[in-house]
This record gives structure tokens, sequence and C-alpha cells, in this order.
């Protein structure tokens, strides 16, 4: 269906007000907002995210097609709510505690959303408790810890024992990531998952969400 595939170029172009007139134009000849969602936005973004992973786009490209795909899943929202598409999993996200650094964390959201996921932003300076227990509130499966500092780095340590300690660590799946971050440290720490981009944290994400 042209729309979609009209709507998917507009977004990677990052043109957000011919998203929202194209969106709203779907919704008008009566295209499901999932359809809309899944081959126009999401189909979009995907091209984005794989472009990021390989050099061939950068961080403002990247911010400038979120904020397009945005204003579309804001005429969505609604309309997928009534339709009662569920979200393929649940997130919630922030830098640790001690650390302001966000640009990291924000790409890697919204890949995340870029991907069909719904992410609950927690900002920076996020401490396990505050973590854990969005975790809980809101039945998320997945705990996403960003750090750009080295000194910061053990508050992701601290996340994991708070879950482990609020019994909720068989339930949610810790990814981490940042610039000092490593694989090794993952291990160490009893995390899950860690990714060196946002495009491949987004993808992990996915799939632990439909393994669960």
């Amino acid at each position: 269906m042209s729309i979609l595939t009209d709507i998917s170029e507009a977004l990677q172009k990052g043109k957000a007000k011919i998203v929202k007139t194209l969106v709203q134009q779907a919704i008008d000849e009566g295209v499901s907002a999932k359809e809309i969602l899944e081959e126009g936005l999401l189909s979009g973004m995907n091209v984005i995210g794989e472009k990021f992973k390989n050099n061939e786009v950068y961080v403002p490209e990247v911010l400038i097609a979120a904020r397009a795909m945005n204003a579309g899943t804001a005429l969505l929202k609604p309309l997928l709510a009534e339709a009662g598409v569920a979200t393929k999993g649940k997130v919630c996200i922030g830098t640790v505690q001690g650390d302001l650094h966000d640009i990291g964390k924000n790409l890697v959201k919204m890949m995340m959303e870029g991907k069909g996921l719904e992410v609950i932003d927690l900002g920076t300076d996020v401490t396990p408790e505050q973590y854990v227990q969005t975790a809980i509130d809101q039945n998320c499966d997945i705990i996403a810890c960003s750090a750009l500092l080295t000194t910061t780095m053990g508050v992701m340590k601290d996340v994991v024992e708070t879950a482990k300690a609020k019994g909720i660590r068989d339930k949610v799946k810790i990814m981490i990531g940042g610039a000092p971050v490593t694989d090794t440290f993952c291990q160490q720490i009893g995390a899950d998952c860690y990714t060196p981009d946002a495009a491949s944290a987004a993808d992990a994400a996915v799939e632990f969400c439909a393994n669960k």
C-alpha cells in the first residue's frame, strides 16, 4: 500500500509534519492503526536503525526521525488502545545514580520505541530502588541501565542486587550499556545483556520480550 511506503519514507527523512498528515490520511482511508504503525512508522524506523548501525546516518538524523515517528504515533495511540493492540513489551530505562548523561539513553529509548516496545523513561541519576520499584509497579519485562562514567558503573551491580532482594530477578531482564561498559562487566555483575549500540539494544530487548 503506497501510503504506508510514503509514511515510512517521510519518517526516514524526518519530516514530522508530512508524517502526521499522511498518518491522518491513512486513518481517514480506513487503514488499521496496527498496519499504519507496523508497515509505516516502525518499518521506517527500522531502516534508520539499520543505517545507524552501519554508520550511514548519525545521531541527529535518528533524533529527527524519532520526532517524526512520535508525531505519527500520537495520532495512533488512542486507536491502538481501542483496538486492544498490545505493545511487544515494557521497558524502564534510565541513566544510573550519579550520572547525568542522557544522549545514549535517549537513543536507546527511541530505538526501542521504534521497535514497538513501551518505554518508561526514568531520566538520569536513577537509584537502584527507582528502577526496581518502577519495574514492579509497571510490570516491566526489562530494566535498562546506562552509564557513561566508570565511577557510576558499579550502580548497575546494585540494580541487579536490588532486583534479587525484591524477588523480581527471575521476572525481569537487566540490560546495561554505555561507553565504559563491557560484556565482561555484564557477566561479572550478573546482568543479562550488554549491547554496544542503541540499535542492537532494541533488537535484544524485542528478542527478550518475544521469548518470555
